[in-house]
């Protein structure tokens, strides 16, 4: 199995969390740390992938400005997407060359640490053909988005628990005109924390992972700050 530091950043601006998120990278990239799996819960935040199209943003500035909500672009794959505060966010900082050199088996692979999560609230949920991400029925439970440089990834899911399904108006999720749902709307009443433990132990099992909780948050939220001050 291999080791991989587990740390929970709680809630966190996308900017502050993407300096980490890019410094940890790095870091891995250089064999200086091992795997790395960040989970956060962001501020409200409208990110666009690399592939995005900017007609999927059905909001002005002016009106994202008075709901609170920042938009960014980003490097990962997809199009735009919403997080903020009652989902939660799971990003691997994993080499998969010491996993499987597949990205297709990557994101199925993180397809079925959301699936097994679920199924353990008894949220029946699976994959819908031809749609990257975690679906119950034809609604997105979970968005998976990746980057990957030299086979090192970032990026990585996001889990509607508890999520203002409101906020959601101002996209067109993924570039997919289909609904979107939280556990919460179906009925469930499991916490972050106890999602969390779930995501966390599936994780470890299907990636073979020996995860250890770092307990470091207030060095890594450091580290990030300092980094986006030398970025900016």
């Amino acid at each position: 199995m291999r080791n991989c530091s587990v740390r929970d950043l709680g809630r966190i601006g996308f900017l502050e969390a993407d300096a980490l998120q890019k410094s940890l990278m790095l870091q891995r990239k250089a064999g200086e740390i091992p795997d790395q799996l960040l989970f956060l819960e962001h501020d409200h935040v409208l990110t666009m992938g690399r592939n995005g199209k900017p007609g999927h943003l059905l909001a002005s500035e002016e009106v994202l400005a008075r709901a609170g909500v920042l938009f960014t672009n980003t490097d990962r794959g997809g199009d735009i997407t919403y997080h903020g505060p009652g989902q939660l966010v799971a990003w691997p900082i994993f080499d998969l060359r010491e996993w499987r050199r597949d990205v297709m088996a990557y994101v199925r692979a993180l397809e079925q640490v959301v699936i097994d999560t679920l199924a353990d609230f008894r949220i029946e949920a699976g994959r819908l053909e031809g749609c990257t991400g975690v679906w119950v029925g034809e609604r997105k439970i979970c968005a998976i988005g990746v980057h990957l440089s030299r086979w090192v990834t970032t990026h990585g899911l996001a889990l509607n628990i508890g999520t203002d399904l409101r906020y959601f108006q101002y996209i067109v999720p993924c570039g997919l005109a289909k609904p979107v749902t939280s556990m919460a709307e179906l009925g469930s009443t499991a916490s972050r924390d106890q999602a969390l433990s779930r995501l966390s132990g599936h994780f470890s099992r299907v990636f073979q992972l020996d995860a250890q909780p770092q307990r470091d948050l207030k060095q890594s939220r450091l580290e990030a700050a300092l980094l986006t001050e030398s970025i900016a």
